[in-house]
């Protein structure tokens, strides 16, 4: 069985915005790059699709989170899951059913 091909995000750029330009046609871009037609079409559906995102700037980015909140952050799910092991514990010691509600 063969190993799928991976394309850079450079390289499907490129092809798409060949395919956008319209000089060859889609059949000929296949031929000269060895990619299926049917994958250039998505490039270029997808590279359409998104253009939009390219000029909106600072909002569409995802924020940066400090690697101080990544630490705080951290250490709160180490307190909840002590908490959390603490009251099942405790929960199954009252109902004595190793936590299960009868």
């Amino acid at each position: 069985m063969t190993k799928r091909k991976r394309y850079s995000a450079e390289f499907k750029a490129k092809v798409a915005l060949e395919a956008i330009r319209e000089e060859l046609t889609t059949a000929e871009l296949a031929k000269k790059y060895g990619v299926h037609p049917t994958m250039i079409s998505g490039w270029k559906r997808a590279a359409i699709e998104n253009m939009a995102s390219a000029f909106g700037g600072a909002a569409s980015s995802a924020p940066a989170i400090s690697e101080k909140d990544v630490e705080k952050l951290h250490a709160k799910i180490g307190q909840l899951v002590v908490e959390r092991d603490f009251l099942s514990e405790a929960s199954s010691l009252i109902l004595g059913t190793g936590g299960r509600k009868r």
